[in-house]
């Protein structure tokens, strides 16, 4: 067990993606004209583009005979989406009533936010193939929950943030906002695929990679606002153990929860993984775009994205040791 949770680590130390969060953060901290909305970079205008070609080549990449594949499972598919938008927005209700006392009012909206995000297409699909679960009814999920978070996650926002005393949001305006920054590149990569995904898979090693490029702009953008708005200044660095603390509780409970449920209801091994995977996970990919969407205006943008960055980071370190021993588990019995 040690060894193997040494070797998660290992292999989490040498990814570059997380240097390159830290590294956007630290650049924004000490730099923040640059990035700022404005600044002399326009990152506003780069990341626009960034995301539309993202979610292109994600069209290019989601295979609509997979997709066909695990419609059949309604049962599992109506388990994950109620995991994702009704179990874990309402998760924040009890967490807000415990944790409401030492948690800055914008970083408790950016918890909102990563309980109400829908699940995340590569990771889900990659650890449900790991654990040996139904990948295909996985591909299916996560596309799903990706295509109604782009209704439900303003639209619980919406309501969830004016029972906390916030401002509305033009709810039509921005799920337009957000249907035209993301499904429309989707589905216009879709109507492309079979002209264009050969070329896609000749070059996955460079295409593969761009979506975290532009995620990580995204972060440098969100922080340089929230530092020249002064977020060390009014927090200082004990937000960081704070988010990542109230990041693990929420992750902890939800893998127990789907874990748990899915037992009690009777799933088959490979169904359970697939429950636990896509009903416990959030998107960066498109959280962090619909949160420009969503908060743009607010200078603490960087603190709302916040918890959805380290929780990004958790749920792949801790649900890697999870696929595992799901794998040894398949492979004893």
């Amino acid at each position: 067990m040690f060894n193997s949770l040494t070797g998660h680590l290992k292999r989490l130390s040498r990814d570059w993606f997380l240097a390159g969060m830290l590294l956007a953060v630290l650049l924004a901290s000490f730099f923040p004209d640059a990035g700022r909305s404005g600044g002399w970079l326009h990152m506003e205008n780069v990341v626009d583009i960034g995301v539309a070609i993202v979610f292109f080549l994600h069209g290019l990449t989601i295979s609509f005979e997979s997709f066909k594949a695990g419609l059949m499972r309604w049962p599992v598919h109506v388990v994950v989406q109620l995991l994702t938008f009704a179990f874990f927005p309402l998760l924040f209700y009890p967490f807000q009533a415990l944790f409401g006392g030492v948690i800055p009012s914008a970083l408790m909206l950016g918890f909102l936010y990563l309980c109400v995000l829908p699940s995340t297409i590569t990771s889900s699909v990659a650890m449900t193939g790991m654990a040996k679960g139904n990948v295909p009814a996985a591909i299916f999920n996560a596309t799903l929950s990706s295509i109604l978070g782009i209704v439900m996650t303003p639209l619980l926002v919406g309501l969830m943030a004016s029972t906390r005393g916030a401002g509305g949001l033009p709810l039509f305006d921005t799920i337009l906002g957000i249907a035209r920054m993301l499904l429309l590149p989707l589905f216009v990569g879709q109507l492309l695929r079979p002209l264009l995904f050969r070329w896609y898979s000749r070059y996955k090693a460079i295409t593969g990679k761009l979506d975290k490029l532009v995620i990580l702009m995204l972060v440098f953008a969100a922080f340089c606002d929230s530092v020249a708005a002064g977020l060390w200044r009014n927090h200082g660095a004990e937000i960081i153990v704070v988010t990542l603390a109230g990041a693990a509780i929420l992750l902890a409970i939800v893998l127990v929860i789907s874990t748990l449920l899915a037992r009690r209801l009777g799933f088959n091994t490979e169904d359970e993984i697939t429950i636990v995977f896509c009903g416990s996970k959030k998107t960066l990919a498109s959280g962090v775009p619909m949160a420009a969407l969503l908060f743009g205006t607010n200078p603490s943008l960087g603190l709302i994205v916040l918890p959805i960055m380290f929780y990004h980071q958790l749920q792949l370190f801790v649900c890697s040791i999870l696929a595992a021993r799901y794998a040894r588990r398949l492979a004893t019995g």
